[in-house]
């Protein structure tokens, strides 16, 4: 019973696809942050040369 447990892997496709998903997730949002600050500035620096 316990050989059979260990060598079950049905459900090692869907963690592989958690895990890729988990992983694209915290790359878009590092992407994003960073993105958004380099967008503020940049509104930032348009708002003051205007003033």
């Amino acid at each position: 019973m316990i050989r059979r447990f260990l060598s079950d892997d049905a459900g090692q496709g869907l963690v592989e696809y958690a895990l890729i998903i988990a992983l694209v997730a915290i790359v878009a949002i590092s992407v994003l942050n960073t993105l958004g600050m380099k967008t503020d500035n940049t509104f930032d620096n348009a708002s003051n040369n205007l003033s």
